[in-house]
């Protein structure tokens, strides 16, 4: 290691180091002074690709998308003072989605604190209960056991992260106060001892935590089940989804999957299975033994409305209590993967009954979609889904994209969906689309509305652009509320103002002022086009929908679904 003028730098070199021993690939910096040893001790480590972003929110989003595409944890660093609250809305996402981050926040010392310093806030457990661990560091001193101090925390900040100690993975806090100086010039004191870690590059402290069996009563429920049905939510492994297909497949059991389960596979998922669930006749004929809810569920309102008159179970590999509707008859902590160890045993033509009439259903829902070239919402998620190569991510906002990938969306296998289903917030969502695309080894997409895109425009500021392309279903508003009750019940004009929202954002003039290439798509056959382009840089295509007839046509989309189930 290079020559240390300080014990800042030290700790800077350390804890770099340290991360790069545990497998981390790439960080991300908001800059600032305050946290200046570490940003240097980053950009001089090649073993980890730095990702620079002056807007704090935009930095964590795009931590949040890099973890979710490598499932490794992805530190990010700011300054002390407000820089340290941007961060929080990710830390929030991350806390519910179980995505590893590391939030480096670098602060004051503490004789600076609390006297009305520049610059200065209160940091320590700022993010309260989101976090796994929070911890303040100390000022880094000049001692002979400072670096195996150092090293084992950052051990245990990654495998807290990681999941690989108590705890479900998600975020963890690192408090960092330096004092000046903050570069790499002598302080007086210096560093005088070895910053070595242990041999072969391994890392300080490691852990893991063992895989849990399906517990026996489990099993010999789901053997005995003669019409059971899994669904799968979000917060998925691929290898929970292979185990999750495998089972239901020689099971004889149908899969409900909402799309960023990346469980809706054509073997067993069942199409159409929001208007099954929303059909009493097909749900009074079609009345489970049992359901197995892997993952967290809580996109469709149908779903959990079904759910509500079932006997079901929660497994989950934390043991987390998800359990919106409060029925559940017991929530097992097991690996999803576990299913591998047991066979239903379904009469032979359940599985059959549930798919012939989501097949129907999806049949009627492709027909109306198919009946004109416009390029409506629906439809465009439906086509975007579809025609996307193997091997492909797409990134889906939340609001209306990912409840219309839910409608329209057929089983298929070969793509990625992701989804920021923790907290289902707007926020970030530009900006974890572009995480994903730097970590994702196929091309990248993103669905998002003109809301998502607008909240975080400074997402399309990069110092390393992926290739990606952003869909972009523009209604100038608030699309969803135009669906809901809400927009019923209130006089127009405030309806409006309060949920319809239009900011008549030029989209086109947005993508200039950003940098960014732009197109427009006012046709099935210009959808087409585009995404049959393979993405290069960031490119926003364009596509221009109406509020009020998309609130009608999901309408007519149920109906004609409902009839084709009569």
């Amino acid at each position: 290691m290079n020559a240390i003028s300080n014990a800042g730098q030290a700790f800077a070199t350390v804890a770099v180091d340290e991360l790069a021993r545990h497998g981390v690939t790439d960080a991300v910096l908001a800059p600032g002074s305050r946290s200046t040893p570490l940003a240097l001790a980053f950009a001089a480590d090649s073993r980890i690709r730095l990702h620079v972003r002056i807007d704090e929110r935009s930095a964590a989003f795009l931590a949040v998308g890099l973890a979710r595409a490598t499932g490794r944890p992805v530190p990010i660093l700011c300054t002390s003072g407000t820089a340290t609250a941007h961060f929080h809305a990710a830390v929030l996402e991350a806390d519910q989605s179980r995505v590893p981050l590391l939030v480096l926040t670098a602060d004051r010392p503490p004789e600076l604190r609390g006297v009305g310093a520049n610059q200065t806030i209160d940091q320590v457990g700022i993010y309260g209960a989101a976090v796994r661990w929070s911890v303040d560091v100390g000022v880094p001193d000049a001692r002979a056991e400072s670096v195996r101090y150092w090293r084992s925390l950052i051990s245990r900040a990654v495998t807290t992260a990681c999941g690989g100690s108590t705890g479900a993975p998600g975020p963890v806090h690192v408090n960092v106060p330096l004092r000046e100086p903050l570069t790499q010039v002598d302080d007086g004191v210096g560093f005088a001892f070895p910053l070595d870690g242990r041999g072969d590059g391994a890392p300080w402290t490691t852990a893991a935590r063992a895989a849990t069996h399906l517990p026996a009563e489990l099993g010999a429920a789901v053997a005995g089940a003669a019409r059971g049905v899994l669904v799968a939510g979000d917060g998925l492994s691929a290898q929970d989804v292979t185990a999750i297909v495998e089972f239901a497949g020689r099971s004889g059991w149908p899969v409900i999957a909402e799309p960023h389960s990346n469980a809706r596979h054509p073997s067993v998922a069942v199409s159409g299975a929001e208007e099954l669930l929303r059909n009493d006749n097909f749900r009074s004929r079609h009345r489970p033994d049992l359901v197995v809810v892997a993952g967290r569920v809580g996109l469709s309102r149908a779903l959990l409305g079904w759910l509500s008159e079932q006997q079901y179970v929660v497994i989950d590999r934390d043991g987390l209590w998800w359990d919106p509707i409060r029925r559940a008859s017991g929530v097992y902590r097991c690996d999803v993967t576990a299913l591998s160890d047991v066979t239903g045993r379904a009469t032979s033509d359940w599985a059959a009954t549930w798919r012939s009439a989501g097949e129907a259903a999806a049949a009627a829902i492709d027909a109306l979609l198919d009946s004109d070239e416009d390029l409506t919402e629906p439809r465009v998620a439906r086509d975007v889904a579809a025609a996307l190569p193997d091997g492909a991510a797409l990134v889906a906002a939340s609001s209306m994209p990912i409840r219309d990938l839910d409608l329209t969306m057929r089983p298929r296998a070969g793509l990625t969906v992701v989804a920021n289903r923790g907290v289902s917030g707007i926020d970030g969502f530009v900006s974890t689309a572009q995480g994903v695309a730097l970590a994702h080894a196929g091309p990248t997409w993103a669905l998002a509305g003109d809301l998502s895109l607008i909240h975080d425009a400074n997402g399309l500021l990069s110092d390393d652009p992926p290739n990606i392309t952003y869909v972009v279903v523009n209604n100038n508003g608030g699309g969803i509320f135009s669906i809901l009750p809400t927009a019923k019940e209130v006089e127009p004009a405030t309806f409006e103002r309060l949920f319809g929202t239009p900011h008549h954002v030029d989209i086109a003039a947005l993508a200039t002022a950003y940098g960014v290439s732009y197109s427009q798509a006012n046709s099935a056959a210009d959808l087409h086009a585009e995404l049959g382009q393979t993405p290069k840089g960031i490119h926003l295509v364009e596509i221009r929908t109406d509020r009020t007839a998309n609130a009608e046509l999901h309408a007519r989309l149920h109906e004609a679904a409902t009839a084709s189930l009569r």
